[in-house]
């Protein structure tokens, strides 16, 4: 019986480094294969540059850093309408143009878990599909920055909700 075991295993160990093998043959020869990059990025896209930080942000900014305290471990939560205005949660919201918002926060964010999803403020029906990005804010360490997107990869005015985790 361990014979006819010990045949088993080196027959589906010879199996699976065959496959293995030939499968990263593939790979390797055919590296043309892959998508241009217009297809996998549409155009409609754009940019991924976030619009330079104005006065009034960093302004606010600082304000919110000097009356806040530094956190040791949080989780900061902020639901925002597609508008820019601030459903509920903290933070101060600005919004640049089509898709294009700010949050800043009283505390330093910049080394936080942010995730963020589509959402609506209220309790009912399913949020409009689309897309949303999160990012810390370039040059404003309590801030981050969210874009969000149709489906398609137009700028859109979404709602989302932003969560903040510093650890």
């Amino acid at each position: 019986m361990s014979k006819s075991f010990r045949r088993k295993a080196a027959a589906v160990t010879f199996a699976v480094l065959g496959l293995s093998l030939a499968g990263g043959g593939i790979a390797i020869a055919q590296p043309q294969a892959l998508a241009p990059q217009e297809t996998v990025q549409p155009a409609a896209r754009g940019s991924n540059a976030q619009p330079p930080v104005t006065a009034e942000s960093a302004r606010t900014a600082k304000a919110a850093l000097k009356a806040n305290s530094t956190l040791v471990a949080s989780t900061t939560i902020v639901v925002v309408n597609s508008n820019g205005t601030r459903a509920r949660g903290t933070g101060t919201v600005i919004k640049y143009g089509t898709g294009q918002y700010e949050v800043i926060f009283g505390h330093n964010v910049t080394a936080g878990v942010l995730v963020a999803t589509i959402g609506r403020a209220d309790a009912c029906c399913i949020p409009p599909a689309g897309e949303i990005s999160v990012a810390p804010r370039l040059s404003t360490p309590n801030a981050v920055f969210v874009q969000t997107r149709t489906s398609a990869g137009t700028p859109t005015d979404l709602g989302f909700h932003l969560v903040v985790h510093l650890a």
